[in-house]
């Protein structure tokens, strides 16, 4: 019986190390596409179902050269219909985030965990975030920010599988610091999270000024 169970237990193990190998091979050739060419892979994507009621993939905004990245959840009906993230409510919300941060045009840039939108804006399933995780590593990889800035608890399960950050500590994750703070949608439906979050922001304020 041990030994069934042993012989389990290497398989998986196995398996595992496979798909990760396979994993950061697709992540590598799409790195040395360039961000172009990301974005051309993302836009011919079908790797998972919401490509077939996608109005638009939604691929990131801000600058080429961030210091600070910042990563959402998903496109919502606004950003389905433009093709932009952010360009909602909850971007509005994130506008005046960056301003509290005292965030430059240049300094910044947003991108999502997913590039399609869930249908009727529910939570990402395991499945999707997994389908999209090469295209958000290699985005990673190539806009190379000091700061990886998580927006809420969906971004986490997509940067970091596993485990969990508390909110306003960062932490040193694949290389760089990270953060998770509120998403922005989160300020819009609880406003007293507002003065919580700026004060996860002035504690940390180090990391990008």
């Amino acid at each position: 019986m041990a030994a069934v169970e042993k012989n389990n237990d290497d398989f998986e193990k196995n398996n595992n190390l496979g798909k990760r190998a396979d994993f950061e091979k697709e992540v590598r050739e799409l790195v040395e596409t360039g961000y172009s060419g990301v974005e051309e892979a993302i836009l011919a994507c079908k790797n998972c179902p919401l490509h077939e009621t996608a109005t638009n993939k939604v691929i990131g905004k801000g600058s080429s050269t961030p210091k600070v990245l910042f990563i959402g959840e998903a496109p919502g009906k606004n950003e389905d219909e433009k093709g932009i993230p952010f360009c909602g409510r909850a971007g509005k919300e994130l506008d005046k985030m960056l301003e509290y941060m005292r965030l430059s045009e240049e300094e910044w840039a947003v991108i999502n965990t997913l590039k399609c939108r869930p249908p009727e804006n529910r939570n990402p399933k395991k499945s999707e975030l997994e389908a999209c995780k090469p295209f958000l590593t290699a985005q990673i990889t190539l806009l190379d920010p000091k700061v990886v800035i998580l927006l809420g608890n969906t971004a986490e399960k997509a940067y970091s599988p596993g485990k969990k950050m508390e909110w306003g500590v960062p932490e040193e994750i694949n290389g760089r610091m990270v953060l998770k703070i509120y998403h922005p949608a989160a300020l819009i439906y609880t406003r007293s999270r507002i003065e919580t979050q700026h004060a996860l922001i002035d504690k940390n304020r180090g990391l990008w000024e």
